[in-house]
């Protein structure tokens, strides 16, 4: 099989509108959870949120264009941009193109669009909605908007599996250049999905934190919403080096497993399964990995569970192993989480400095890792680990390592 590394990165985050600027809040411990700009908080029991703030479309497109993006194809293409332009690398006249994929998770795909629909029709009783209202909301509209840009003419789709969304499609991605279907691929995910009807739905739940985000915390409260993308440009390593391209870590190994449990309730068996399939994937003993970037979600079942799996997979290693979720500062971006997070797991391989657990008060004795608490750390990591679970028991993990 091919080895395949990332050469390019691009994001739109709560903590800001490029990859640079994320990455440098996130080794700062910078929180972007705030109140509610977007929405009414009338009403709402948990109105905070970590929300893109001062982006304005029209800074990146025209208002021609702007007629077809939903807020989440908008994040997406931004964030494809820039990773491509780190990338350095040129589709249409070059003909790679053809043999480059593109494939972006999402949990909720255009949920804006949805709300303005739904509100136009229930609120208004206005029979009539935007007649471009299915190419904005559609799940795949990211990944299509993104291939038309560049001219990707190779595979392009959308992977929706709630927050495991992202992990999902760049495994995907890996396992397509591996195998020889593509020579490249564009990949990661994005979410806009900081609506009335969506806060409320997720309010319906249950697990919505009032306060902040405090994972592994015995004060913790619940999840933050959040929105954002991020994308990356993965190729066959031979190539890269070959043009002399800057690799910013080889992605060794992806492993996915299903609960096939309860529809809610996380399974630490799921999760450790997906782990040592991500190892064994990457060819990976355990002891070589020295950061996890956890799911941690900050809910009452999330968090310890994620710890048990994390001991079960690693044994006694686990007390050397360094655990952050940086969720803590982003929030959860559902669909896009993993990609998101897939630039903290970059930023610690690269710089060696590993990004915290902000918000965090007092441990959990369920929850008893080493979990990087409030301020970043200094240590020079090989390999590491980027987890997703999500609602429905699916798993996924990516594995990295430095290069």
């Amino acid at each position: 099989m091919r080895r395949v590394v990332i050469t390019g990165q691009g994001a739109v985050t709560p903590l800001g509108l490029t990859c640079t600027a994320t990455w440098d809040a996130l080794k700062a411990g910078r929180c972007a959870i705030a109140p509610l700009q977007s929405l009414p908080r009338d009403g709402l029991r948990a109105g905070i949120a970590a929300e893109v703030r001062d982006f304005d479309p029209l800074q990146h497109f025209d208002e021609k264009r702007l007629i077809l993006l939903d807020r989440v194809s908008q994040f997406a293409l931004v964030a494809a941009r820039e990773a491509v332009a780190q990338a350095g690398l040129e589709f249409r006249a070059s003909g790679l193109g053809a043999r480059t994929a593109c494939i972006v998770g999402t949990g909720t795909g255009g949920e804006l669009t949805h709300d303005e629909a739904s509100r136009r029709m229930y609120a208004d009783n206005n029979p009539r909605v935007h007649p471009l209202t299915i190419v904005r909301a559609m799940a795949n509209a990211p990944a299509c908007q993104i291939s038309m840009e560049f001219g990707l003419t190779g595979p392009a789709f959308a992977v929706s599996s709630a927050c495991a969304s992202s992990n999902h499609a760049l495994a995907q991605a890996l396992q397509m250049i591996r195998c020889g279907m593509a020579d490249v691929a564009v990949a990661g995910g994005t979410e806009a999905c900081i609506s009335l009807s969506g806060v409320r739905a997720w309010e319906a739940m249950r697990v919505l934190a009032d306060d902040t985000c405090r994972p592994f915390c015995k004060q913790r409260r619940g999840l933050v919403l959040s929105e954002g993308a991020a994308l990356f440009v993965l190729e066959d390593y031979e190539s890269a080096r070959a043009r002399g391209a800057t690799i910013l870590a080889e992605f060794v190994g992806a492993g996915m497993s299903s609960d096939a449990s309860d529809i809610v309730y996380p399974k630490a068996e799921g999760a450790a399964g997906a782990m040592r399939l991500a190892l064994a994937d990457a060819g990976l003993a355990p002891e070589r990995i020295g950061y996890i970037n956890a799911h941690g979600t900050g809910t009452p079942a999330n968090d310890p569970t994620e710890t048990q799996a994390i001991r079960t997979v690693f044994g006694a290693h686990a007390d050397a192993l360094l655990v952050s979720s940086t969720k803590s500062m982003h929030g959860h971006a559902l669909g896009a989480a993993g990609a998101l997070e897939l630039v903290a797991t970059l930023g610690a391989l690269r710089e060696g400095v590993i990004p915290p657990t902000v918000n965090f008060l007092d441990p959990d004795p369920a929850c008893d890792l080493d979990y990087v608490p409030n301020t970043a750390r200094q240590q020079t990591v090989e390999c590491a680990l980027s987890n997703s679970f999500a609602f429905g028991g699916l798993n996924a993990v990516l594995a990295l390592r430095r290069i």
